[in-house]
């Protein structure tokens, strides 16, 4: 009897702090659907609605800051029988909080543009990327939020992860040969914030790849 009331107990710990998780992540594709809208509007030139996407992205990664705070409490709860799924839990929040610390790294970047003249085939290529990475924290949302109802379907939520990342990955290459293009055309300043602002939504990507990683290994101890 005491034996069942302790599964319940853990898996009632796992549930807790999966749910935290999930909504994390929730906050977290909230950054990034928020920076694809600001980099739109910037690309439409309209600056004051990139400015109130970009303000709106500041307040939800505040919001993912204090989720893994309460992941990191809720976890701290646990028991020893469950030492290693609470360890791979913690590297799964702690990446998320990355993505999202990505992403508002990218719209500082937007910000400090303002009302910089960026040529139109590079903000085409920057709505495509963030189009792409949309796609990608969709992907990782889905895996997080089957990993207790459906192992195998995290899984294959994983690997749709991986092939999205590659592919945002290409056209960040493009975009970065495109400054040959464009380098007499730019002011030096706004290339270098530019270039900044690519390579930010490039590694919020990669986070979102070595988010997966973990998905896998979760799904496999349900």
């Amino acid at each position: 009897m005491e034996r069942r009331s302790y599964d319940w107990f853990e898996k009632r710990r796992k549930t807790k702090g999966l749910e935290l998780a999930h909504e994390q992540i929730t906050k977290a594709f909230d950054t990034v659907t928020l920076l694809h809208k600001a980099t739109k509007s910037f690309s439409e030139g309209n600056l004051a609605d990139t400015k109130k996407h970009v303000l709106n992205l500041y307040k939800a990664e505040e919001e993912v800051d204090k989720l893994r705070t309460d992941v990191f409490t809720e976890l701290s709860k646990g028991a020893a029988l469950v030492a290693d799924y609470r360890e791979d839990l913690l590297h799964l929040v702690k990446r998320l909080d990355t993505l999202a610390d990505h992403t508002k790294d990218a719209a500082r970047c937007l910000e400090m543009l303002g009302d910089a003249k960026i040529p139109d085939e590079l903000c085409q290529k920057t709505v495509f990327m963030t189009a792409k990475l949309v796609e990608t924290a969709q992907a990782l949302r889905g895996g997080i939020e089957k990993i207790s109802s459906n192992p195998a379907g995290a899984i294959a939520e994983a690997r749709k992860v991986e092939s999205s990342e590659h592919e945002l990955d290409e056209e960040y290459l493009k975009a970065k040969a495109l400054f040959v293009k464009y380098g007499d055309k730019m002011n030096c300043g706004a290339m270098v914030i530019f270039d900044d602002l690519i390579e930010f939504i490039e590694h919020a990507a990669d986070m979102c790849a070595d988010t997966a990683d973990y998905i896998a290994v979760l799904s496999s101890r349900e």
